[in-house]
């Protein structure tokens, strides 16, 4: 028997650590999923140290996970066997990740657990709503059928992803440019300037001089530079890692000026889907906003859709939690009414889900209209100091050696 400590999440989408003994990893997280809660990681404790993380090398690309589950849809609605289409699966790809990943898959199920809990032996690979479905699905007898509705579920979080990446990559490029002119100048061209200058004898005025000290320390005190930016990095992340520090964190970026917004837009269009795509797949609405919740990588947007969860048990209707949450459009939050109203609450979510998918896409379109201003005006803030502080001087010179000619 070892010790495990573990990170899980509950039905609530609550981030739970601890630690427990089992024989295994895969144990350990047998005993979590009977306690309602979802691996995320399981490692070894400090008296298991030399034992191999669990989950260890899962890294496969979103694409396998995508293919997987049409692929998996097609064989299964032909009436494959499940061990029989994994087989398949597992000899026909050719990336080894997902390779062993299925092989474990199948001894997983060799041992007789279900589906879902064997995928849920790889929580880096599957999400939690990923497992949360498969659940559904061995539930409704409809496993197929929820692999095509993952399957369209992950192709748009792959377009979203896309399109982000997309509208980022011109800002990005600029800013990359500023850096390295900025590097350049203080490193190579304000020195020669200062030498100048102090073989001149010159009264330098007080931008010049601060310009010649940002370079002089950029060209001797590196090193502090870099170790301030280590510390800093450090601080951060030991911070982001508390509860209330990743909290505070995730909230600050949802604020964020141009970006904020469409962040929040993207999140909330990714619940939207989820939450219907759970209700369409028999999933009670409570649960069906849990595992809904679990689809974003955002402590503060978890936190306000498990508030509007705990409304709901209470008896509330979905439409007043909605406007308790506070994170919803009135648009969005008529046709929330609509549906709750006429019993099609999972496709008027899903009709909520376009919406914003429609207004990231047109935001994201303009985005770089939206930031091209902010950067010319930083830009030229940045080359008007460089001027005034490299040709004042030079400048003064000029009218001393004229008032003396």
């Amino acid at each position: 028997m070892s010790a495990y400590a573990y990170t899980a999440r509950d039905s609530g989408g609550t981030r739970v650590e601890g630690r427990l003994d089992a024989p295994s990893p895969d144990a350990a997280a047998e005993l979590l999923l009977g306690r309602g809660l979802i691996p995320v990681a399981i490692n070894p404790a400090q008296d298991a140290a030399g034992s191999l993380p669990f989950g260890l090398g899962d890294k496969i690309p979103h694409e396998e996970i995508t293919l997987f589950s049409r692929q998996l849809h097609a064989l299964l609605k032909a009436g494959v066997p499940i061990m029989r289409a994994l087989l398949g699966l597992q000899e026909s790809t050719p990336h080894r990740g997902m390779q062993r990943v299925l092989r474990e898959v199948r001894e997983g199920l060799d041992t007789g657990r279900e589906l879902s809990a064997a995928l849920a032996r790889h929580p880096k690979v599957f999400t939690q709503f990923y497992l949360a479905m498969v659940r559904v699905g061995e539930l409704t007898g409809a496993l197929d059928t929820v692999f095509l509705r993952l399957f369209h579920h992950l192709e748009f979080e792959r377009t979203l992803r896309q399109q982000v990446k997309a509208a980022l990559r011109y800002p990005l490029f600029v800013v990359l440019t500023m850096l390295t002119a900025i590097v350049v100048v203080n490193v190579f061209v304000i020195p020669r300037f200062a030498s100048v200058y102090q073989s001149m004898n010159a009264k330098l005025p007080p931008l010049t001089q601060l310009l010649i000290a940002v370079s002089d320390f950029m060209l001797h005190g590196w090193h502090w530079l870099l170790a301030a930016a280590a510390a800093l990095a450090l601080i951060v992340r030991a911070w982001v890692s508390t509860p209330e520090g990743r909290h505070a964190w995730d909230r600050m970026k949802l604020r964020l000026p141009i970006a904020g917004p469409i962040v929040r837009k993207g999140m909330l269009a990714r619940f939207a889907r989820s939450f219907a795509l759970a209700l369409k797949s028999g999933v009670p609405i409570v649960q069906a906003m849990s595992v809904a919740a679990q689809t974003l990588e955002n402590e503060y947007m978890v936190r306000k859709l498990a508030g509007m969860r705990t409304g709901v048990e209470r008896g509330e209707s979905v439409l007043r939690s909605a406007v308790a949450s506070g994170i919803f459009t009135p648009v969005v939050l008529q046709m929330i009414a609509v549906g709750e109203e006429s019993g099609a609450l999972d496709d008027l979510m899903q009709e909520v889900s376009d919406v914003y998918q429609r207004e990231v896409e047109y935001e994201l379109s303009t985005l770089a209209s939206q930031i091209e201003p902010v950067l010319i005006v930083v830009l030229g803030v940045f080359v008007l100091i460089l001027a005034l502080g490299i040709f004042l001087p030079i400048w003064d010179l000029g009218r001393v050696a004229l008032g003396k000619g």
